[in-house]
């Protein structure tokens, strides 16, 4: 018996099962071995019956069918075959000897997939076979590949229509009709497409409609619809042209997909970038996109746009004192009120803009949260700069009102500087930073209020940029310099102490110190200043105590927040050991408001103290003017501020407060020394009152160093000053008044 090779098929099983039906057990044989041959495994069955109770536990691969059998025939058995679970699909090849159409109708319409006319041509019936095998695969996977497409489109909510010219409305598929919430057996027609639309929707589409089937162009929309179970959702559209053979269309296919879900995320990603998160208010990014789309407009149109920079006042305070929750509470209303001020509004997209024609622009007006407490308001058109004055002034109305935040009554101010495009700048840029410049120079002018841009402001901040520059430099360029106002007994006429004031040589002359001590002050540079300062401080100490024994202190000014810093006591400390100076060589005077600052300052103080660092309160009567911490805190000495000692022997009032002051200061053990003094008749004065030490013009003004070392040689110590003697003058006049007075009392009458 010859043997022929199986054929090796890589889709196919290497031994493809086989149930081989037939009631003539000659043929049964005679096909067994030929298809054995050829590589099939095979499974013999005499009729239908057994055939069917074979199928009840077991799949073949491929079925072939005697079609006439006695009892359940060939066309019968496929038919109960195909009404079983999971043989839908199974091939069957229906053997027969009667090659004629009727039979092979027959046959098809009993289930069979092909049908092969008797005859001893095995290689033939084995390739027939193996064809079916790779049919029934390959039909198998489009199945997997359908099912899987189907619940790919079912969770990307997308099904796919066709449209065919001449045929009405579109037919779409089972997951199409899904997405319009309807069954797969429902009718979708286009009617009742189109009445989901809304009603002011439904014209431009039957335009955008009419414009691709005209240019036979591709169609890609969004389409807003309410479902039939009143659901609103957007349904995303988009379909290509089929042409015939000969270029004419004739018709569309293409998908439909509902991207409600996708839009509401774009929309929320496109709010979050325009948008700030706390007040809702248009963001930075949003803001310049607005204000340069105004600047185009007014380009084009010729007329004026405003920025207004608004800056709360305060807010920081307020911030810190109730906590950030606060803050943020205040900031909402803050913006509720800003909006109010304005045609605000919200939602611009550059599409709509350009829709509503030359007048659009005025939509773009709006106030926006540049960042912090930082506001802009853009009036995309205005007539001159009293339209933005007006609004100007309507913001600063507003918010002079109390704002209740953290169940506590606030009042918050604003500062508001104007730019005026195109006088005050060609760009976004130059206009905003402009309404910077005039907001800062009503921050520099006491705030609450608001300021045109002008050059001249421009310049004034340059200046400032430039100093504030110059000033970080100032400590390692060695432009700092301390010069010195000598503290005066007028009882003995010497110098008993010294305030170290400091000075700033720049470019071959002085700063005065009101430009720079404030620039310090605000950019923080007033601490790397300060520390200098002692360590200065501590050294001219030195020098003097060598020069002619200098025993008395140097006084240094401390700002409060110098106080903050953990490292102060051991920064004084090493000073005055660098220079082999007793820590009572060096004096701090703060002022009664850094005193009371809360914060490190008390406990500072204390510590200081206690390595015999003495403390005086400078300007004394100017601050809180709290007497409880005289009596608590380690003060040493109380500085009678200007204000008091300039009208002295001038007005009764003037004489009582620093004679109040004076009597305090004894009661509670503490020095006194008055500021200021410029004249005899205010040293008489003071002198009279019980306070001998001074410091001030009438004395010296504040010298460098060594010119106080030449002032002390040539006009001190030779006695040359005309205040010199005063004080004893005024002492022996006092007592001779006194013994005339007794003597008059003792005299005896007449």
């Amino acid at each position: 018996m010859n043997t022929h090779p199986a054929q090796q098929d890589d889709d196919l099983p290497s031994q493809p099962k086989v149930l081989l039906v037939d009631d003539d057990e000659v043929n049964l044989l005679l096909t067994s071995i030929a298809l054995r041959e050829r590589g099939f495994d095979i499974t013999e069955a005499t009729g239908g019956d057994q055939a069917i109770r074979m199928l009840a536990d077991w799949l073949p691969d491929v079925v072939v069918l005697d079609a006439l059998m006695p009892g359940l025939d060939g066309f019968e058995t496929c038919r109960e075959l195909r009404h079983l679970a999971g043989f839908e699909s199974l091939p069957v090849l229906m053997l027969t000897g009667l090659d004629d159409d009727a039979s092979i109708t027959r046959a098809y319409e009993a289930g069979a997939t092909d049908f092969f006319v008797k005859s001893t041509q095995w290689s033939l019936l084995a390739g027939r076979l193996r064809y079916l095998l790779r049919s029934a695969r390959t039909r198998q996977e489009l199945e997997r590949n359908k099912a899987r497409l189907a619940r790919a489109q079912d969770l990307a909510r997308m099904g796919s229509f066709d449209w065919k010219r001449g045929d009405g409305g579109p037919v779409f598929s089972a997951e199409g009709l899904r997405v319009f919430g309807l069954a797969p057996d429902e009718d979708l027609p286009f009617r009742t497409l189109l009445r989901m639309l809304p009603a002011e929707d439904r014209a431009g589409l039957l335009t955008v409609l009419r414009e691709v089937l005209k240019h036979s162009s591709v169609l890609a929309t969004d389409v807003p619809v309410t479902l039939l179970d009143s659901r609103q959702r957007i349904v995303h559209v988009e379909a290509e042209p089929e042409f015939n053979e000969h270029g004419n269309l004739v018709g569309y296919t293409g998908i439909v997909q509902d991207v409600t879900d996708r839009r509401m995320a774009e929309d929320k990603i496109k709010h979050l970038a325009n948008f700030d998160g706390l007040t809702g208010l248009p963001n930075r990014r949003q803001l310049i996109w607005r204000t340069e789309r105004a600047l185009e407009h007014a380009r084009r149109l010729g007329h004026q746009v405003a920025l207004l920079l608004i800056d709360l006042d305060r807010f920081k305070v307020i911030n810190d004192t109730l906590g950030h929750g606060a803050g943020d509470e205040l900031l909402m209303e803050v913006s509720r009120r800003l909006r109010s001020c304005v045609r605000h509004s919200d939602q611009v997209m550059e599409s709509s803009l350009e829709a509503m024609g030359s007048r659009s622009h005025r939509t773009l007006e709006a106030v926006g949260r540049l960042g912090g407490d930082e506001f802009v308001a853009l009036l995309p058109e205005v007539a001159d700069e009293r339209d933005a004055e007006r609004v100007a002034k309507r913001i600063l109305d507003l918010m002079r009102e109390p704002i209740f935040v953290g169940g506590q009554e606030c009042f918050v101010t604003a500062s508001v500087g104007i730019a005026l495009y195109p006088r005050d700048g060609a760009t976004m840029a130059d206009v905003l930073r402009n309404a910077d410049v005039a907001m800062y120079a009503v921050k520099s002018s006491g705030r609450n209020s608001s300021a045109l841009y002008s050059p001249m402001l421009a310049g004034q901040g340059r200046e400032k940029l430039e100093l504030e520059t110059a000033l970080h430099k100032a400590i390692e360029r060695n432009e700092l310099v301390l010069h010195y106002q000598p503290k005066i007994d007028v009882r003995s006429a010497r110098m008993v102490g010294a305030e170290a004031l400091m000075r700033w040589r720049r470019g071959g002359k002085l700063e005065p110190p009101g430009e720079f001590i404030p620039l310090a002050e605000e950019t923080g540079l007033i601490i790397p200043m300060s520390e200098w300062a002692i360590r200065e401080a501590a050294r001219q100490v030195r020098i003097w105590q060598d020069n002619f024994g200098f025993a008395d202190a140097i006084a240094v000014n401390l700002p409060s927040r110098l106080f903050e810093r953990t490292d102060l006591v051991e920064q004084i400390h090493n000073a005055v050991s660098a220079y082999n100076v007793p820590h009572h060589s060096i004096q701090i005077e703060i002022t009664e408001t850094g005193i009371m600052s809360e914060g490190n300052t008390i406990p500072v103080l204390h510590r200081l103290n206690e390595i015999g660092v003495e403390i005086a309160i400078d300007d004394f009567g100017t601050g809180y003017s709290s007497l409880a911490y005289l009596a608590t805190l380690p003060i040493s000495e109380l500085k009678i501020d200007i204000k008091f000692v300039r009208d002295l022997g001038l007005t009764p009032q003037s004489n009582h407060i620093v004679g109040a002051i004076i009597a305090l200061a004894r009661a509670l053990g503490l020095r006194v020394v008055a500021e200021g003094v410029e004249s005899l008749r205010q040293m008489e004065a003071l002198h009279r009152l019980g306070c001998s030490v001074m410091q001030g013009y009438l004395f010296s003004r504040p010298q460098p160093a060594e010119d106080i070392e030449a002032w002390l040689q040539q006009t001190v110590l030779p006695r040359k000053a005309p205040w010199i003697g005063k004080a004893g003058e005024m002492d022996l006049a006092d007592v001779r008044r006194a013994a005339e007075s007794r003597e008059s009392r003792l005299k005896p009458a007449g």
